[in-house]
């Protein structure tokens, strides 16, 4: 059985070990230093609640020069990066509107990335 949660940003949770029984964990990066470094806090805090596996999603990725930095920064902190959600004007839009992207536009590049890591979380054991 797989549950996504999308909780609030932040450190609360970990810090609260509301997430201590999990299996994964995904933690959502994005090419700025001060997401990366909260999501090399979020990786250290899961270790320390003895999360098994816990992998990046890079997010809002615009060129291969984001894409490279998010890989480069996860490397370093052994944080492997599960998969990469290019940034995608739908997703903005369906948010504004709002509306689930998959209802706005199933094909966009966005939803599709989306979708590829649900089957790779789905093998994931």
């Amino acid at each position: 059985m797989v549950i996504v949660t999308d909780m609030e940003a932040g450190l609360e949770h970990l810090s609260r070990s509301t997430v201590r029984a999990s299996d994964v964990l995904l933690v959502v990066a994005e090419p700025y230093y001060k997401s990366l470094a909260t999501a090399n806090q979020v990786k250290t805090l899961a270790t320390e609640l003895g999360i098994p596996k816990t992998y990046a999603v890079a997010n809002k990725v615009r060129t291969p020069t984001d894409a490279q930095a998010i890989q480069a920064f996860c490397e370093k902190h052994d944080l492997p990066v599960l998969a990469t959600i290019p940034y995608d004007a739908k997703m903005v839009e369906a948010s504004q509107i709002p509306q689930a992207p998959l209802d706005l536009d199933p094909d966009t590049p966005g939803v599709r990335a989306l979708a590829e890591l649900a089957a790779k979380l789905a093998s994931i054991g």
